[in-house]
Formats: C-alpha cells, sequence, structure tokens
C-alpha cells in the first residue's frame, strides 16, 4: 500500500474512474467531463472555462456552458450535476422561466438565477434561431446538434415558414434511456400555433448508433402522414449523434 499511488485530486484526475463512469453510460460524449465530477477535479486543460478560452464556446457542451454560469454547485450537488439537471428542465419547458421559477426549479437563490435568466433572455434577443434559413440536412444538424450531449433521447421539432426559415425549435419530449415516445398531437400542437409551412424533426441516440429502428421507421410514417393531412410539408428526421446524422429524406425514405 506504500507504494500505491495516491491520487491528488486538484492535480491529477483519476482516469480508473473516467473508465468505469464510461462503463455506466454516463459519460460526457466529447470526452471532456464525466458529470459526477466536479470541474475542480478535473485537470486545467479540461475545465470548462479553460476549454472556452482555448476552443471557443461552440467546443462546449450545453452542460459545460451552463457550469461556468453556475459557476458553483449547492448542497448536495456539484456543479455539473446542478448544471445537467438544469439542462433538463429548460428542455422540458417552452419559454423562458422566471426568476422566481428557475430559483424553485433547481433550488439556487435569486440572484444566481436572474443572472441566468438575463442570460437566456439577451441570447434569444441577439442569437436566436428565428430566420435562419434550413436548405439541407446538415442545416438541419447544425441547428440541433448540442443537443446529442444527453443521456436520454430528446424528440425535436424544427418550425418553418414557406422560405424553409426557423421559427422556432423545441424538445417535443424527453425519452428514456434508449427511446423517446412521440405521438402527432406533441409534435403538431406548437407547429401550427406557429402558422408553420413545413417541419422537420429530429432524435437523438445516446447509444450513438445511427441506424433507424423499426419504430424510427413508423414514426416517421406517421408524421409524415399528420404532415400531409394538415397541409405542412415534412422536409426531413435526422436521427443525430456529436458528429454525425441519419438523414432520412438523404436514405431515400421520404418522397
Amino acid at each position: 500500500m506504500e507504494n500505491e499511488k495516491k491520487y491528488d485530486m486538484k492535480d491529477d484526475f483519476p482516469y480508473k474512474l473516467i473508465d468505469e463512469v464510461q462503463r455506466l453510460n454516463v459519460w460526457d460524449g466529447k470526452k471532456a467531463a464525466a458529470p459526477l465530477v466536479a470541474p475542480q477535479y478535473l485537470p486545467e486543460n479540461l475545465r470548462p472555462r479553460s476549454r472556452l478560452l482555448r476552443e471557443g464556446p461552440a467546443a462546449l457542451s450545453d452542460r459545460e456552458l451552463l457550469s461556468i454560469l453556475l459557476n458553483s454547485g449547492i448542497k448536495g450537488k456539484n456543479v455539473s450535476l446542478l448544471a445537467d439537471e438544469l439542462r433538463e428542465r429548460l428542455d422540458a419547458i417552452k419559454n423562458i422561466p422566471s426568476v422566481e421559477e428557475l430559483s424553485a426549479m433547481i433550488g439556487i437563490g435569486e440572484f444566481r438565477a436572474s443572472s441566468i435568466v438575463a442570460m437566456l433572455e439577451f441570447g434569444r434577443r441577439r442569437w436566436g434561431c428565428r430566420n435562419v434559413r434550413i436548405k439541407n440536412a446538415a442545416d438541419i444538424f447544425q441547428l440541433i446538434r448540442h443537443y446529442a450531449d444527453g443521456r436520454q433521447e430528446r424528440f425535436i421539432s424544427v418550425s418553418l415558414n414557406g422560405a424553409h426559415e426557423v421559427l422556432a425549435v423545441r424538445v417535443v419530449t424527453v425519452g428514456l434511456v434508449n427511446r423517446s415516445i412521440v405521438h402527432p398531437r406533441e409534435v403538431f400542437a406548437d407547429v401550427i400555433a406557429d402558422r408553420a409551412s413545413a417541419i422537420c424533426v429530429a432524435h437523438n441516440h445516446p447509444s450513438r448508433i445511427l441506424k433507424p429502428s423499426d419504430q424510427d421507421d413508423d414514426v416517421t410514417l406517421c408524421l409524415v402522414k399528420a404532415a400531409g393531412l394538415l397541409g405542412i410539408s415534412f422536409l426531413d428526421h435526422l436521427i443525430f449523434t456529436e458528429t454525425d446524422y441519419y438523414s432520412y429524406r438523404s436514405a431515400g425514405k421520404i418522397d
């Protein structure tokens, strides 16, 4: 035992822990941080702030970006876990929450909650996805790829106008580890309210296997038929991971 290496958590990250976390399927996917590990225990070059400075914001996962905004955790939850919870709560609601709602959601004070709400609103005003024109599957992928770092399936709808400009991007359902149950009424309710002329849908595969399942095929066929009845163009259904995607239209499965 005397010769056994002892890890200093401030300077030397126990990579055996990473292997175990990866085996339990809670690995980040960008191979930057496991959600069980707080940023201060990571090597300096893997901490979110260091990666932000070195690689820019686009390289960071949603968890990493939110952990920078939160800055610290709360009792019983490190900042990575808190960021994960915040992301999931934001995915589950359609609009930017009030300060009081956000504070109650994840148990943070109103001071931190107000900073996050202000950031969300400023980002919506300045760099929202509206008026981004979708020309092909690659454009859709760039719009929704940040959802791929989740450990659950997220089924996403993209509302488009007649010029195929984006009106809204929404998480319709959050599923289990390997499946997301979706119904046409859930997909098209907000699309109709948007007065959209076209729609794209997408969902991530936490398994990182892009091949569509029989259930994926059935859901796609059902949504295509529903869109036809509503007079809405169904442009594509993407299955995606952090780095790649499968397009039903490119595969010839949508006319």
